[in-house]
């Protein structure tokens, strides 16, 4: 792995051999970084990214054994990727996670709470109104999503958002 000189490297390479001028006005100054002027605090601030520890296909729930934290070498890592497992547990892929690699924010989602053809209940709310029908959603969905299901009775098709109990809630137009 080969690593480039920074600039506040170059800097201080110039600085020594000019006897310390330079560095001591970029310290007057206050452009000299912290870390630099204390080296304990350039690692105290570990960059850590999550890894799988066995394959993972599309489709699997992502639970905690099957996940490791480590921390990120690297130093030109960049992305979306998941820095805790706190991001991951719970999702689903939806692409194939390799052991060893880090694991992409954008190719996770939340499980979906109706499966598209699945009886779910349709609620419609108005005041002290409730009116409630099956339905078969068109789409699958997790919760808080806006989707489109036939109403199994008459047969019209009505939108409405995704509860956590699986129900979807239909708003008047």
């Amino acid at each position: 792995m080969t690593f480039r000189r920074t600039a506040n490297a170059s800097i201080l390479t110039a600085a020594a051999t000019r006897g310390g001028f330079l560095l001591r006005a970029l310290a007057v100054t206050g452009s000299l970084c912290t870390c630099l002027m204390s080296p304990g605090l350039a690692h105290a601030e570990k960059r850590m990214a999550v890894i799988p520890v066995q394959t993972i296909y599309p489709g699997e729930i992502i639970d905690a054994n099957r996940l490791d934290e480590v921390e990120v070498t690297n130093p030109s890592l960049t992305g979306d990727y998941a820095t805790s497992t706190d991001q991951v547990i719970g999702k689903v892929t939806s692409r194939t996670l390799l052991a060893g690699r880090v694991i992409l924010v954008s190719g996770l989602r939340d499980p979906y709470a109706v499966e598209r053809g699945k009886a779910v209940r349709i609620v419609f709310s108005n005041g002290p109104l409730t009116i409630t029908a099956g339905g078969a959603p068109l789409e699958n969905a997790a919760v808080g999503d806006l989707i489109r299901v036939r109403n199994t009775d008459s047969g019209i098709i009505v939108s409405g958002t995704v509860m956590e109990d699986g129900t979807i809630h239909v708003v008047a137009k």
